[in-house]
């Protein structure tokens, strides 16, 4: 049974880090500062979480369970949506040309 979850806790480290990894290049290679914002709090978010969700099996499975992480992964999920949109409306009120344009409608009329 510790074998399987040695396995599972390794896959969610390689897993986490694999996320981590994309949302990093992402950020460094993304054009603008819109599309930059992607790679930290959605990538990078899911990696840091499968480290976390690792540490806390890992944890279990030598008999000390801990909730540290499980809180970690809760109040960066929770904190890491609010951030990442407060950025785009700071953005957006510092440079008001960045607003995309409005959709067209949809029966075709002006």
């Amino acid at each position: 049974m510790s074998a399987i979850v040695e396995y599972l806790v390794c896959a969610m480290l390689l897993l986490g880090g694999g996320f981590a990894l994309v949302g990093s290049w992402g950020m460094a290679k993304l054009g603008d500062f819109y599309m930059r914002l992607h790679g930290p709090t959605k990538a990078s978010t899911l990696g840091v979480g499968g480290v976390l969700l690792a540490a806390m099996l890992w944890q279990l499975l030598l008999g000390q369970p801990s909730l540290r992480e499980l809180l970690i992964t809760l109040f960066l999920f929770m904190t890491a949506p609010v951030s990442a949109h407060l950025m785009a409306k700071a953005a957006l009120a510092l440079d008001p040309s960045a607003r995309p344009d409005p959709p067209a409608p949809r029966d075709g009329k002006a």
